[in-house]
């Protein structure tokens, strides 16, 4: 089995991908507090659309992200090990989030 993965389901990342994917959370959780304080200020609804449009943006680059990482490691380097089955995890997986 691959150093970063393993079949508990937890991922080993490296220090720069864990930093990368922490920076893009803390981003979003910004313009989430931003918008939370929209509301409570009564700001015009066309503004908070749009601050809500970034942050789902924000975050399906995040999801975009990760879901690279974890092609590119995990069903990758399982595959290579002989573990086929995580071809079906993988196809479940997008028909979770592809909506």
């Amino acid at each position: 089995m691959s150093d970063n993965c393993c079949s508990c389901h937890t991922k080993h990342r490296s220090d720069d991908e864990r930093k990368k994917l922490i920076n893009r959370l803390s981003r979003i959780e910004g313009q989430i507090r931003g918008i939370k304080g929209m509301v409570e200020n009564d700001t015009y609804c066309v503004d908070i659309l749009v601050q809500s449009s970034a942050v789902s943006a924000a975050l399906t680059a995040f999801n975009k992200e990760l879901l690279n990482n974890h092609i590119r490691t995990c069903i990758v380097d399982d595959i290579r090990n002989g573990e086929d089955e995580k071809v079906e995890e993988l196809l479940a997986l997008l028909q979770k989030i592809i909506k």
